[in-house]
């Protein structure tokens, strides 16, 4: 597999992502959209997870497609982020059609940033605002790091961020993964710059350090937040035509390239999970093998948009924890 064009999520052709935070509130949101509906599915490996319309998303529910997809900080709060995104679709015309009416379908997931130093003490929930806002701003280009649902976010060592990575098969088919990292575990090894995802990393998307040296695999991590505090969340799409079991099945083995990039992860105290999308422009040529490499590809790019999300984060006034650059200037100098 090769990075596709812009190795971002929209390089899968018809979708696209738009971010919004306030930097006040250090928070914000990351909407995936696309020209029409796309199918979708759903799975959680966290202990905490918060989300909205997440029971649709199962193969046997009646509505298949969705309109959007939300990541969101504020914990259960940021769900109102799609009610922004709702009500912007609707102004165009889009949703669910009953009747005379349009309900779009939007589905959502949420990561706790409450406890960042951003300022809390709001009267009226801000979300809705930032989910009609980021819908607005939607691309087929965007930001990374310190934008959108990762501007607030934070892990186990270092500040989180938002993250994007594509992959093109030989195939034709294309992955790409969307992903919020607000996680429990630690993202690089020890206290080195390599990043654990280091073996899937294409180029030099993510400084090309290579992976550590050495390990230590008798350590005992202690979790540095509380329960509830923590949460990865994530997208992973293709351009597959693909049914809602199999995109639910392609969001499960994503989760592999979840555990290969944050140590630990899936834990009790976060909310981890990944949204499938297919926007269904290809078919499988042969199905049994498709599924084999998408299940692989999926993996393999969220892992990679992991780190870069990790990678790609900025210093700003207020932080609770340095970012990688900080960090690791010299060695990012060396990549260059």
């Amino acid at each position: 597999m090769k990075q596709g064009p812009k190795n971002l999520i929209t390089d899968v052709e018809g979708l696209l992502v738009g971010n919004a935070h306030d930097a006040g509130l250090r928070s914000g949101v990351s909407v995936l959209t696309g020209a029409r509906p796309f199918t979708a599915g759903l799975h959680v490996m966290g202990g905490a997870p918060g989300t909205r319309e997440s029971d649709l998303l199962a193969p046997d529910r009646l509505v298949q497609q969705v309109d959007a997809l939300v990541l969101s900080g504020g914990s259960a709060f940021g769900l109102a982020a799609c009610d922004g995104v709702m009500a912007g679709l609707r102004a165009q015309g889009r949703g669910f059609a009953v009747g005379e009416q349009r309900v779009p379908i939007v589905p959502g997931a949420i990561l706790f940033d409450l406890l960042n130093g951003g300022d809390k003490d709001w009267q009226e929930n801000p979300y809705a605002g930032l989910g009609l806002e980021a819908l607005q701003a939607a691309n087929d280009r965007f930001a990374l790091g310190s934008v959108g649902a990762g501007f607030g976010a934070m892990t186990g060592t270092l500040k989180g961020g938002l993250g994007s990575a594509s992959a093109v098969l030989d195939s034709g088919l294309t992955v790409g993964a969307l992903v919020a990292v607000n996680a429990l575990g630690a993202v690089n090894v020890d206290e080195s710059a390599q990043f654990w995802a280091a073996p899937w990393e294409i180029g030099a998307e993510f400084g090309g350090l290579g992976a550590a040296p050495a390990y230590d695999s008798h350590f005992e991590p202690e979790p540095a937040k509380r329960a509830g505090e923590a949460t990865t969340i994530a997208i992973i799409a293709t351009d597959a035509a693909l049914d809602q079991a199999q995109v639910t099945r392609i969001a499960t083995a994503a989760h592999d390239g979840m555990a290969r990039a944050i140590h630990p992860s899936h834990s009790l105290l976060d909310g981890d999970l990944v949204f499938g999308a297919a926007i269904g422009a290809k078919e499988l040529a042969d199905p049994l093998r498709d599924m084999f490499q998408l299940g692989h590809a999926a993996a393999c790019v969220l892992a990679r948009a992991i780190a870069r999300a990790i990678y790609e984060a900025k210093a700003m006034p207020g932080d609770l924890q340095p970012c990688w650059h900080d960090l690791h200037e010299t060695s990012t100098r060396v990549a260059r």
